[in-house]
């Protein structure tokens, strides 16, 4: 049976071509049908900078695929299937839906969307500190998959107001983007984030590595959000990819875990 898409019209010069774009309806509503049983178990998979895979219910949701340039000029392109891509804004590196095969469904603006009979709950910040104006809106994304209530901040670079908070709620899993720069929190913002919303895990995104283009990147290593974060306890994942359940949540407090590409 043939999926009916409807494109929807976005400002700007974009990074999207050849995906397929998922236009808000009056219900948001995106429905389709998952063959594999539900369980309670989540698998993280890091490609750097913002960008990772969620896999779990017979479901793989792609956040922030980027173009290797920049900040993610190291990094091969995060070209894997996923059947749902989520994009925080349409710069590069986190906007390239199109390098993604098989043309899956893309959301890429505030809104709540169901899929698969799931909530999607996209919700505006700045991408900048400077009301959007800059950089324009980042769209954070809130969802439950595996049992874990996950929030992708993208590239948040504005205090939380309270109606976001509202929406965002309290993650079981945040990811937090903590090296700064123009378009995203620096490490004491980051923290302040932390202790806004009070997950019970952290991942650190956006910050310097080795993949990065010493010329153009312009964002600061890991070491400073750890130093700033030293309440916290840390934990090395050793790889690019973390296995989640309910059950192995801290049952107090927050943690921070820092996953290896």
């Amino acid at each position: 049976m043939m999926k009916r898409r409807q494109l929807i019209r976005y400002a700007g010069a974009s990074v999207l071509t050849g995906a397929s774009i998922i236009g808000m309806s009056s219900r948001h509503s995106v429905e389709a049908q998952s063959n594999s049983p539900t369980s309670n178990n989540l698998t993280v998979r890091w490609f750097g900078h913002t960008c990772f895979l969620f896999t779990g219910e017979g479901l793989r949701i792609l956040v922030n695929p980027f173009r290797s340039i920049g900040c993610t000029a190291g990094y091969p392109a995060p070209a894997v299937p996923a059947d749902l891509v989520l994009i925080s804004s349409q710069l590069f590196d986190e906007g390239a839906a199109e390098i993604v095969p098989n043309n899956p469904l893309v959301f890429f603006e505030p809104g709540s969307f169901q899929f698969r009979g799931r909530n999607i709950q996209g919700i505006a910040i700045a991408h900048d500190r400077e009301g959007g104006r800059r950089f324009g809106t980042n769209v954070t994304w809130s969802w439950t998959q595996g049992g874990i209530r996950i929030l992708h901040l993208g590239g948040a670079a504005a205090p939380i107001e309270i109606e976001q908070q509202i929406l965002m709620g309290r993650p079981d899993l945040l990811l937090v983007p903590v090296g700064g720069g123009p378009k995203a929190y620096n490490a004491q913002e980051a923290l302040r984030a932390i202790q806004t919303l009070q997950p019970k895990l952290v991942i650190p995104t956006h910050y310097r590595t080795s993949a990065a283009d010493e010329s153009t990147c312009d964002i600061s290593p890991l070491s400073e959000f750890l130093q700033v974060a030293s309440a916290y306890p840390v934990s090395q994942v050793g790889s690019n990819t973390l296995q989640l359940s309910p059950g192995n949540l801290p049952t107090s407090g927050t943690a921070i875990r820092v996953m290896r590409t």
